[in-house]
């Protein structure tokens, strides 16, 4: 059984929280958080951890294996760099970090220590991604012409913009379905005017094959709006994440011309909740010494992207 360390125990890290402790591989075993209504509540859910308010004496425990990081991004690196240097597996809530630079430092530490890095990317192990990502490899509907998604309200943050914050899910699915990088990029950002962090954001990528992508994200919204829209040569695919049973749509040119001009399509999905995936995942990994999904510098082609998408256009 590996003994985790959650640091964090806000909004993301009780769920974080109850997803490892609910798979039999994980034994919650220290909580960390600097406000004490967060470390009552720990208490309350989870009697039998050590709480704590300092992440260094935690993290210099050997017994503890996974140090599980759902701080403020700020902090990210600082305490990721702690963790892998004590020896620990670490997964990191996104993003890794706002430095491309800070994560290859942090790769390097994890290859000396002979370490693993995870980073939740939370629709990378949803049923919907996974299923798009089946289409795409398979080319079920022909090429892809252009997608669309739209990324529309959260909470203001106050640490990093709102392209590190919902423009990270795009780019990260994007990475994961594409494996390419844009030839262009175009971005329009918008600014409150008592803040200084953009809180829309307006992104045109154009890749090779003349296949185009736009993103709208932005935290003002009257509506939560998590929509993705895939146009193949042969179908238009809906994925949306707000639709509690039915979150993908295929919509299928029918060649017939004399019907209807689209075929409906609505496909059976793993509805599984994606932290627990992500769980499973990382405990095999663990096990196996394999970490397949973020080979091939997947958290830097990701922080990359995202530091040209944030430069675009200033």
């Amino acid at each position: 059984m590996l003994k985790v360390a959650l640091i964090g125990y806000g909004y993301w890290g009780t769920k974080l929280a109850r997803n490892f402790q609910n798979l039999e591989a994980f034994d919650l075993s220290a909580i960390v958080d600097i406000k004490n209504k967060n470390l009552k509540l720990a208490k309350k859910n989870y009697p039998l951890a050590k709480l704590s308010k300092n992440y260094e004496k935690i993290l210099r425990d050997k017994l503890i294996d996974v140090a599980i990081i759902s701080s403020p991004t700020s902090t990210h690196f600082k305490i990721a760099k702690f963790a892998l240097e004590n020896c620990k597996h670490i997964l990191v809530e996104k993003p890794l970090s706002l430095s491309s630079k800070k994560v290859k430092k942090l790769y390097n530490i994890a290859k000396k220590k002979n370490k693993m890095i995870f980073v939740d990317y939370p629709f990378l192990f949803s049923g919907t991604i996974k299923f798009i990502k089946k289409i795409i490899d398979k080319k079920t509907y022909g090429k892809i012409l252009e997608i669309e998604s739209f990324r529309e309200q959260a909470p203001t943050r106050n640490d990093m913009n709102v392209i590190w914050d919902l423009g990270t899910h795009d780019v990260s699915i994007l990475t994961y379905l594409l494996k390419k990088k844009p030839r262009s990029i175009r971005t329009i950002k918008k600014v409150n005017n008592n803040k200084s962090l953009c809180h829309s954001a307006y992104i045109y990528l154009k890749y090779n094959n003349n296949l185009s992508v736009i993103i709208k994200n932005s935290w003002i919204s009257p509506t939560k709006i998590r929509l993705i829209k895939i146009k193949f040569q042969k179908a238009i695919l809906y994925c949306d994440e707000n639709e509690a049973l039915y979150k993908i749509k295929i919509y299928k040119k029918n060649q017939n011309l004399i019907a209807s001009k689209y075929n409906l399509n609505i496909p059976e999905i793993d509805l599984d909740e994606p932290l627990s995936k992500l769980a499973s995942y990382i405990s095999k990994s663990i096990k196996k010494n394999k970490n397949k999904l973020f080979q091939n510098k997947l958290n830097e082609k990701i922080t990359v992207l995202l530091e040209k998408i944030n430069r675009a256009n200033e």
